[in-house]
């Protein structure tokens, strides 16, 4: 709802009192989901420029060089509070969306990527939801043939009540043909395709906006809309049919706030006026209010001349879509909605889109972290534990249910970062943040979600081209949340500057906690990244070669998993250097290393049982420090011969060789079998599948 002091503004500015088609209007584009008012200014300090950038943030989607031939369409939503009240359809239509943003910039959808989040699998309702996200979106990606290339899995208590579900989504396009969401000049028409409108989804944007109760599954469940993915896949030929004709002039998604939404944030450099008696309905007796704000799925709205509209209606007939000619441009900066004749809304646009007031909330920096407390288990008993944790454990579970190789680009996927053929080149995608990190340090925990997504793409030889966030946090109503998101996106900006790398897009949402459980979420500034390389398998070590540690230890056990599942506290690592991510991107390009992945959660023992599960390794240093520590900016690489690594700061650390992962420690020697290894990370996926 508005907010009195928003009633107050805008009947002051307009003058009069709002009908209810513009209070639906300003309550769902005024909303923190739409307008971003509490992080606008934070925002902007983003770097957002870069050589291969050729069109930056404001858009449904960025459009970044891959090649002279090829340009990516790269964008990142969330669908948070939906994925809650209805974790399949909430799931599935944030693939949706996310995919028509790509779409409208007239690019063809080629990979999906999902870092989710969600409460302990010990939770009954936990299982479900994760359950029916995984599915939700597996199906629909599966059904309009789009690869779910990568994603990351996170379970923490914070996030009971309020999971979150965030989806990148990459297109490819012509650098010189891709498409944007502003109309080009007066006079043009706006088309609306695709789906009926219902009443599914209304207020979804407001709904987005605000924390979840304990009666949200049942109350909110109207505003959770219901997906059709063969609509979506017959959109998608459609849409690009008409980019192919060189006749659209604007494109645009209907996301949150539906047309209302779409066509204001369309229309915002000129005006329009809207016939909502025009628009096609799935419902009979539906009013203007919730024509305009419906969030019904698989809608598109092209601006097109007014000669160019029949050939728009035809190609919508082919792909047997309905169509209608709902609106024009007008030279006049207003927004108009009219239904049969009569005027149910006129509104100064730029009033509507981008004049909701900033909020400027009170800040408080907090301290978290806790003295280590050393952790009485045997060291094998903590090395099981650790690999069982559901973040460190393996995900066969979710990924067998995507179909990872449909349109045939699919190189490697299961290790650092996927691998996908595009051109004569390789797209490198990475993705994910580590919550509790965050949590601890808020400024270096998320510059190091930068370092350590750049790391992982430098696994496979490729550089960084650019980023997509959703910054995903709880209140910033609590002056300790909003201190948290302003340290987040101050290291997210630090970190991308010294790498080089731009922030081309993303998404803010905020306000995920839950009454009913009363949690707050971890601060989850969640990440993706694309990368450009040289076409290569990620490749596990082979017998016989040397093990190496790339990168300095230290004793940063604060929010590891080894503090996840014995509270043994700590402090959480300091930001990285980025340089050594480039050390040993060179020395992947040159042929130097055989395998390398980088130390992230678990530690260099996650690392050595996922890597090399059969080998010698001598630690001479803490066992707990050099198992545990998620120190970021550190590689275990493979070598054939040590002297590969001649002028590199390294430690040989072992050989891979015998019938068990065998680590001699400084208090004795501990052995994990094949056998202990395989129960201890497939925890997850029996916890799942039974």
């Amino acid at each position: 709802m508005l907010s009195a002091q928003d009633l107050a503004l805008l009947r002051k500015t307009l003058g009069r009192d709002l009908t209810d088609v513009e209070l639906a209007c300003f309550e769902n584009l005024w909303s923190e989901h739409c307008s971003y008012r509490s992080t606008k200014p934070l925002l902007k300090t983003l770097p957002t420029e870069g050589s291969e950038v050729l069109l930056g943030p404001g858009d449904d989607a960025a459009i970044v060089r891959f090649s002279d031939t090829c340009a990516l369409a790269i964008g990142m939503e969330s669908h948070n509070h939906p994925s809650y009240v209805d974790p399949y359809d909430g799931a599935a239509t944030g693939v949706g969306g996310i995919v028509r943003d790509i779409l409208s910039m007239a690019a063809r959808p080629v990979a999906l990527m999902d870092p989710l989040y969600f409460g302990p699998l010990e939770s009954e309702k936990n299982r479900y939801l994760v359950e029916h996200v995984v599915a939700g979106i597996g199906d629909y990606g599966n059904c309009i043939g789009v690869p779910v290339v990568r994603g990351e899995l996170v379970f923490d208590p914070s996030y009971s009540g309020n999971p979150l579900v965030n989806v990148v989504c990459v297109g490819t396009v012509d650098p010189g043909r891709y498409i944007t969401a502003r109309v080009k000049k007066p006079g043009s028409h706006l088309v609306l395709i695709g789906s009926s409108t219902g009443r599914d989804g209304l207020g979804g944007a407001s709904f987005a906006s605000r924390d979840l109760s304990e009666d949200s599954e049942a109350a909110d469940r109207p505003s959770v809309q219901v997906g059709d993915p063969y609509t979506e896949k017959l959109l998608i030929d459609a849409i690009l049919a008409m980019a192919g004709t060189g006749k659209v002039l604007s494109c645009r998604d209907l996301g949150a706030a539906g047309l209302a939404g779409a066509s204001s944030e369309m229309a915002s450099t000129f005006g329009a006026v809207l016939h909502a008696d025009r628009v096609h309905l799935r419902e009979t007796g539906m009013v203007p209010r919730e024509i305009m704000l419906a969030e019904s799925q698989e809608r598109m709205l092209v601006e097109v001349a007014p000669e160019d509209v029949a050939l728009m209606g035809e190609i919508a007939e082919k792909y047997d879509l309905r169509w209608s000619d709902i609106g024009e441009v007008i030279g006049e900066a207003r927004y108009i909605v009219k239904f049969h004749g009569e005027v149910v809304a006129d509104l100064p646009i730029d009033l509507l889109v981008g004049g909701a007031p900033l909020c400027a909330w009170e800040k408080s920096p907090y301290s978290a972290e806790t003295p280590f407390v050393r952790p009485k288990k045997p060291v094998k008993d903590l090395a099981l534990a650790v690999l069982a944790h559901p973040d460190v454990a393996r995900k066969d579970w979710v990924y067998e249910q995507y179909d990872k190789d449909v349109q045939l680009r699919s190189v490697s996927l299961l290790h650092d970062a996927a691998v996908l053929r595009l051109e004569d080149k390789a797209l490198v995608l990475s993705c994910g943040c580590n919550p509790r990190h965050i949590y601890l340090k808020p400024f270096e925990g998320t510059a190091n979600a930068v370092i350590e997504n750049a790391s992982n793409l430098a696994c496979l030889g490729a550089d960084p081209l650019c980023i997509v966030d959703c910054l995903n946090f709880a209140s910033p109503e609590h002056p300790e949340i909003a201190w948290q998101i302003e340290q987040s996106v101050l290291g997210l900006g630090d970190a991308a500057r010294k790498i080089g790398t731009p922030i081309v897009g993303g998404n803010v949402s905020l306000y995920n906690e839950s009454d009913e459980f009363e949690t707050q979420i971890r601060p989850t500034p969640s990440l993706g990244m694309a990368g450009r390389g040289e076409v290569r398998e990620w490749t596990a070590p082979a017998e016989g070669e040397k093990l190496a540690l790339i990168g300095g230890t230290e004793p940063d056990f604060g929010g590891s998993v080894l503090d996840a599942v014995t509270g043994c506290g700590g402090s959480a690592p300091a930001m990285a250097d980025p340089a050594v991510v480039a050390v040993v991107r060179g020395l992947v390009r040159d042929g130097k290393v055989t395998a390398a992945t980088d130390l992230s959660r678990g530690g260099l023992l996650a690392a050595l049982a996922k890597a090399a599960p059969r080998s010698d390794v001598t630690l001479a240093g803490d066992p707990l420090e050099e198992l545990f520590s998620e120190t970021y900016g550190r590689f275990l690489v493979a070598v054939q011969d040590e002297a590969a690594l001649a002028g590199t700061e390294h430690r040989v650390i072992g050989t891979v060789r015998g019938d068990a992962l065998t680590l001699r420690l400084s208090d004795g020697t501990v052995v994990i079998t094949p056998e202990e290894l395989e129960t201890a990370l497939s925890t997850t996926t029996r916890t799942m599948r039974y």
